[in-house]
């Protein structure tokens, strides 16, 4: 597509990108010659042919209103079912007790009822404002900012009360069987060379693995690995990499402080698209949005970055709060807070504002012991694994200070008087399991009901050197040890 600017000084020059800044005062598409205006804003432009995809932004955030209108829906409907027994109920058949016992039932939950409800309607009427308020400027086209802002708003809303429908109505999770993870010892591949990280592709079909500068890709299948390519633009040991969450796209880290984005070109082979220089130390770890528009890195140089995708990758923002090297990082559901853990002896929760268009630290939480792992269970916990301790801690949030606090201790397996960071803490909703690397130990944890965890499985190791992944659909484990010097794969088998 080639659109040509009609600016007098730029007349017929070609058309590169469009501002979406909604208080731009400009002309909204733009040359080179055009960017002067806009460099106050210049991280709210947008290449040209990413226009259509910019403005089809709020029928996605609209579906997803949708379908959770409907989750809504399907809660209210379990709800009054609950209820609708009593309808039925003959009152000159009950004796005396068990009219009680009903009247004392019904009238403890009587409570809960007024408040959920009023709670409810005032949220649909936030809801109705916001909508109306949408459609007038839609039909000006005066204000987009409001616009999208009150759509994001608007998912904000849905999403908590959702949640708490969900708790209300005590909706039961599946059933979840007992499990272990056999260790496929056919597949087993010795690699005397050092891998610091590997990980899976959404559907488990491709597994990257950092080995010592260069990067393996491997075609994965029923836990056998066929390697198809090898790349070589890090110059020191790649120790963090990540999958993009809908495509198979992944990106890496590495001592060299270097960020690397690798493109699949659809032929299984990868190419790097871009090369994010912005840290001075190594790269610890890295987190991908789900929408795959927002990476979050922590490094050896105590910084936090924020990187932006536009035409390309840019750094929005740097946090600088932590004291010493920032070992792991962890994106809540809602992807409005990050968690990050450091060896200054701090936990830092980030949150991101609508408002203001910029992440801040809103919380520390000083801990007695660093570590090197944590994990967002949900937007209300997250759990932190002290260095070398048998002890996990869970953190929830308070109702009422709306700040994060240490309420339980779950008693985990370490083995041993030291432990290496890398390999992070992950969680699986959809089985509830959790794995936690500590010391010589990957713990397999299954969260219950009352948010306890229990440890299902404990794969023992005989170093503490270990480095490795669970797949996103939870069938598999794959990881390299010192002393084995394999690529050793397990696959899950229910009882």
């Amino acid at each position: 597509m080639q659109i040509r600017c009609t600016q007098a000084d730029h007349q017929n020059q070609q058309i590169i990108g469009v501002c979406i800044e909604s208080n731009c005062q400009h002309q909204r598409p733009y040359r080179h010659d055009c960017l002067p205006n806009h460099v106050q804003h210049i991280n709210k432009s947008i290449s040209l042919n990413r226009l259509n995809e910019w403005i089809k932004r709020p029928i996605v955030i609209i579906t997803d209103i949708q379908k959770n209108a409907q989750e809504c829906k399907s809660v209210l409907d379990s709800l009054i079912n609950r209820f609708t027994p009593y309808l039925n109920i003959n009152i000159e058949q009950l004796g005396i007790s068990e009219i009680d016992n009903i009247i004392k039932g019904l009238c403890k939950i009587e409570v809960c009822e007024q408040q959920f409800f009023n709670q409810l309607k005032q949220s649909i009427q936030q809801v109705s404002q916001i909508v109306d308020e949408i459609l007038k400027n839609t039909k000006s086209q005066t204000d987009q900012k409001q616009k999208f802002n009150k759509e994001a708003q608007q998912t904000q809303i849905m999403k908590p009360l959702i949640q708490e429908q969900n708790d209300q109505v005590n909706i039961l999770k599946p059933n979840l069987k007992p499990f272990t993870f056999e260790l496929i010892k056919q597949n087993t591949s010795k690699q005397n060379q050092w891998y610091y990280a590997i990980t899976f592709n959404k559907d488990c079909s491709i597994v990257a693995a950092g080995c010592e500068e260069n990067i393996k890709v491997y075609q994965h299948k029923e836990g056998k690995l066929n390697q198809i390519q090898v790349l070589s633009e890090h110059t020191k040991g790649v120790i963090t990499l990540n999958f993009m969450r809908n495509t198979n796209d992944f990106i890496s880290g590495s001592d060299d402080s270097l960020i690397i984005i690798w493109q699949a070109n659809g032929n299984n082979e990868w190419n790097c698209q871009q090369k994010l220089n912005g840290h001075s130390n190594y790269i610890y770890c890295l987190q991908v949005s789900n929408n795959d528009d927002l990476i979050i890195s922590g490094s050896g140089d105590k910084t936090i970055k924020f990187w932006i995708k536009q035409s390309q990758w840019l750094c929005q923002q740097t946090i600088t709060d932590h004291t010493d090297s920032v070992y792991s990082l962890s994106l809540n559901d809602q992807q409005n807070k990050v968690i990050s853990c450091s060896q200054d002896h701090q936990i830092l929760v980030i949150e991101y504002s609508l408002l203001d268009k910029k992440w801040s630290v809103i919380q520390k939480i000083k801990i007695d012991q660093f570590g090197y792992r944590l994990c967002f269970i949900n937007d209300s916990q997250f759990t932190f694994q002290p260095r070398c301790r048998e002890k996990m801690y869970i953190y929830e949030i308070e109702s009422n200070t709306k700040q994060y606090r240490k309420t339980k201790e779950i008693t985990v397996k370490c083995g041993s008087n030291d432990d290496y960071l890398l390999f992070p803490q992950q969680y699986l909703k959809s089985k509830c399991l959790l794995v936690n690397k500590n010391g010589t130990n990957v713990n397999l944890m299954r969260k219950k009901e009352n948010g306890d965890f229990i440890i299902e499985q404990s794969i023992e190791f005989d170093n503490q050197l270990i480095f490795g992944q669970l797949s996103q659909d939870g069938e598999y484990i794959i990881t390299w040890d010192y002393v084995s010097k394999e690529i050793q794969i397990r696959k899950c088998q229910e009882k």
